[in-house]
């Protein structure tokens, strides 16, 4: 009888968390850190779309050009963050964070005295390129500081870059529009103080790298194969596709649609950007938490899919109904993203910076790729009929029926 007591007491000590800290506790003050600096980073690049109306009067630039810029910053802001994420899952970077804003400030002041078109895309480069370095690493940090609750954090990281992009636009209305190209420059104060902000972030990581702890050896998923891996790494870029297409053709052209459709003024259409970009900020903030208490599959489902209704109306509403479609396609496509980088985590442990440079990094590029060819569209068509077309991207959101419950693999 002591025997068979001690056979069954004995396995269950070392299989009761095998690659789980849960122990940690939450650092609410470093990931309250790093959703501030995420907000400054994107105030900053959320400023460049806002500035399309004037910098498309004061060049007579068309719809092309505009999606150019766009494509530019985003291919830049894309391009490095994989191999970074890759890189710094092996040899961890603390203090280039901070080195990333400085790109970011050069940029800005660059773009506040560009009076080319070639120097305006050189100006965004930088900016992109700030960013590129910023998010893999940023990322990481959400995922230390987390506790175990993973959603949660990275929730509270890109909520904080929603809320920098529901205020570019407001900064552009009442600051950039009425003060012109050169007030551009008095947002390096922002970069500034993100930098400062970064700095501080990054001392805590390099003590975190310093300090010993156990190695702990990232469980594999029973019966998920390489290939299945692969396979629903796949779908998720897919859904990523098709969540970012449509989001760039609002956050490129919805001022555009607005103003060219209902006559709205300038500021007002800001305002309803600022609408779409706050919303969006919610969903961000209640879908991670979401994901980790009913699954990330379930969320990823109902946020691309169940957005479908709305972007099928839009094109067909009023300026009224338009505020209110605007609204509840940015709150429920939002909620997305989190549970994507988190459920992309889980299918490939211990690359966690690798699939977060991977995700936002396509993430951009998509936008990017997105704005130029919609753009493209918009001038042999219409700003009206891109949005008819997009309005059946989320329909993609079916193909989540595909993706492997990973919760239900870990019980």
């Amino acid at each position: 009888m002591d025997q068979q007591a001690d056979t069954q007491i004995v396995p269950e000590a070392p299989a009761i968390h095998p690659a789980r800290p849960a122990a940690a506790p939450v650092v609410m003050g470093v990931l309250a850190a790093i959703s501030v600096s995420h907000m400054l980073n994107d105030t900053i690049q959320s400023i460049i779309p806002a500035m399309y109306p004037m910098l498309k009067q004061s060049f007579r630039l068309d719809f092309g050009q505009i999606g150019l810029i766009t494509f530019t910053f985003q291919l830049a802001a894309s391009l490095l963050q994989p191999a970074i994420g890759w890189f710094t899952d092996k040899k961890p970077q603390p203090y280039s964070l901070a080195m990333g804003m400085g790109s970011t400030l050069c940029g800005l002041l660059l773009l506040s005295v560009a009076h080319r078109y070639g120097l305006i895309l050189a100006a965004v480069a930088l900016i992109g390129l700030g960013s590129s370095v910023f998010h893999p690493e940023a990322s990481r940090v959400a995922r230390m500081a987390s506790g175990g609750k993973h959603g949660l954090a990275q929730s509270l990281f890109q909520v904080g870059g929603n809320a920098g992009s529901a205020a570019g636009p407001l900064m552009a209305a009442f600051i950039v529009l009425p003060y012109g190209q050169r007030s551009v420059a008095w947002f390096s104060a922002v970069a500034l103080l993100a930098m400062l902000i970064l700095f501080q972030l990054g001392r805590w990581y390099a003590h975190q790298q310093r300090r010993p702890r156990p190695r702990v050896h990232a469980a594999p998923l029973a019966n998920l194969t390489p290939r299945r891996v692969i396979f629903a790494l796949g779908i998720l870029f897919v859904l990523l596709m098709s969540k970012f297409v449509y989001l760039s053709s609002l956050n490129s052209y919805l001022t555009f649609y607005l103003i060219g459709r209902f006559g709205v003024p300038v500021q007002t259409a800001q305002m309803v950007l600022f609408a779409l970009l706050a919303s969006s900020a919610v969903g961000t903030l209640v879908g991670g938490p979401l994901g980790d208490r009913i699954g990330r599959k379930y969320v990823i489902w109902g946020s691309i899919l169940g957005v479908l209704p709305f972007t099928l109306a839009l094109p067909h509403a009023g300026l009224g109904a338009t505020w209110v479609l605007v609204v509840l396609i940015g709150a429920i496509l939002s909620a997305a993203f989190s549970a994507i980088i988190v459920y992309a985590q889980e299918l490939m442990p211990g690359r966690v910076g690798m699939i977060a440079g991977i995700f936002f990094g396509l993430a951009f590029g998509i936008s990017g790729i997105g704005a130029a060819g919609l753009g493209e569209l918009a001038d042999v068509t219409s700003i009206n009929f891109v949005y008819e077309v997009c309005a059946f991207l989320p329909a993609l959101g079916l193909l989540t029926v595909l993706l492997p419950n990973l919760e239900a693999r870990r019980t």
